[in-house]
């Protein structure tokens, strides 16, 4: 279903683009070479897809494909966006123009109908837009050459009137969302996994989506993930990618013993997944919980987590650190619950892979249209949340604007 609308978006935006390229070219022969370029790079990655079916592994050509796809309907839309609202302005002029000459009808009732009803498309305004269209398509381009191992290190200190004592400058390490079957430079990886490391955190969080679909991606991955340690221990849940919902299994039991496998490799590495459970962490007499959730979306994405299960142990007071992959969660559940999260830690938007970015000033990407919470910290009721934009990449195999992410944050006491 999903292609089917992209099929429809892109032909929808292709006669639009085509009819305004037709006007601009004036009868020269480049339009038909526009078109022709268009059609074949949107055939090319139907074609990736039919020859290379198999998401769970990387296809260079496939995903060259699929990116070159995307900073041409980037590209299109936003010059395609300048271009109908001048088109807006256009109509609007033409309706002013046309009652002024109603209104200034000679004697004999007739009225000056020589010039046309709509003004003609400024050049000006034509040329602007394809060099602003410029700009997402060499983002585009940039962010799979370069941008998806970007990786950035973004550093919080959040306040609690109620952080016990002895947690006073306690550090937390999140990565998400690192989707490992979609890596092609364990190098790059490598060097990220050593960056978490030498954060020196007390604990290291993963909120999710460790594989885009299946365990096996995991395979000769496990000594470099492995890698991440931290004195209170490594902790992960599950995200929606992973309990393998997007494969057409054989077998209701094909699927469990791969969400099995997927379990055993995380406990190889030396991280505690936690299933709708809780784990305490003391120093001295104080405690601080780490509470971790399945998966719990909202939309159509699955709602495995059970919050009520996994705090039952805990007091309203106690201090909590919630893992939970979507950042939905907060909203449908987590901020107004009698037990009181302090801190959730959520990944999945990705921040879309795309978007700009201005810190302190200005945040966009085209998944806030989707999300009202999809990256950075977040504070409602006394309560934070933390939406890491994520680690690794999926779908588009780049990131533009919006890097990769390892947070640390710093519990103070107020």
């Amino acid at each position: 279903m999903r292609f089917i609308y992209i099929i429809g978006f892109f032909i929808i935006v292709e006669i639009y683009a085509f009819q305004l390229i037709r006007v601009l070219a004036k009868g020269h022969w480049w339009k038909w070479v526009y078109l022709a370029v268009s059609i074949l790079i949107f055939l090319n990655v139907v074609l990736q897809f039919y020859l290379s079916p198999d998401r769970t592994q990387v296809v260079p050509v496939r995903d060259f494909a699929v990116t070159l796809f995307l900073a041409f309907l980037a590209a299109k839309t936003v010059f395609l966006l300048i271009m109908f609202f001048e088109d807006v302005v256009r109509i609007v002029e033409g309706v002013i123009s046309l009652s002024r000459k109603h209104n200034s009808t000679d004697l004999e009732g007739m009225s000056d109908t020589s010039s046309s009803f709509l003004p003609s498309r400024r050049s000006f305004i034509a040329k602007t837009g394809l060099a602003l269209a410029a700009l997402p398509f060499g983002a585009i381009l940039y962010g799979a050459w370069k941008g998806k191992y970007n990786y950035q290190v973004r550093e919080y200190e959040l306040s609690f009137d109620d952080l016990p004592e002895e947690f006073n400058g306690y550090k937390i390490s999140q990565i998400s969302d690192i989707h490992v079957g979609s890596f092609d430079d364990k190098d790059e990886v490598a060097y990220a996994i050593d960056l978490v490391n030498k954060q020196q955190s007390d604990v290291i969080l993963f909120t999710g989506d460790l594989v885009n679909n299946v365990a096996r991606e995991l395979y000769g991955w496990e000594d470099i993930l492995g890698r991440l340690k931290a004195k209170d221990g490594v902790f992960s849940v599950l995200g929606n990618h992973d309990y393998g919902d997007y494969v057409n299994w054989v077998s209701q039991s094909e699927k469990r013993k791969n969400l099995e496998e997927l379990f055993q490799i995380q406990k190889n590495m030396g991280w505690r997944l936690m299933m709708d459970e809780a784990h305490e962490i003391k120093r001295g007499t104080d405690s601080l919980h780490i509470v971790g959730v399945q998966n719990y979306g909202g939309g159509r994405f699955p709602k495995y987590g059970n919050l009520d299960k996994a705090s039952a142990s805990l007091s309203d007071s106690s201090f909590k650190v919630l893992m939970s992959h979507d950042p939905s969660h907060w909203e449908l559940q987590v901020k107004d619950h009698p037990k009181k999260f302090h801190l959730t830690l959520s990944g999945h938007t990705h921040g879309m892979q795309f978007g700009v970015e201005i810190p302190g000033f200005f945040k966009w990407s085209p998944v806030s249209f989707v999300y009202k919470r999809w990256a950075g910290i977040y504070k409602e009721l006394d309560q934070f949340l933390n939406v890491n934009r994520g680690f690794g990449f999926i779908g588009y195999s780049g990131r533009a604007g919006i890097w990769p992410e390892i947070t640390v944050i710093t519990l103070k006491r107020a």
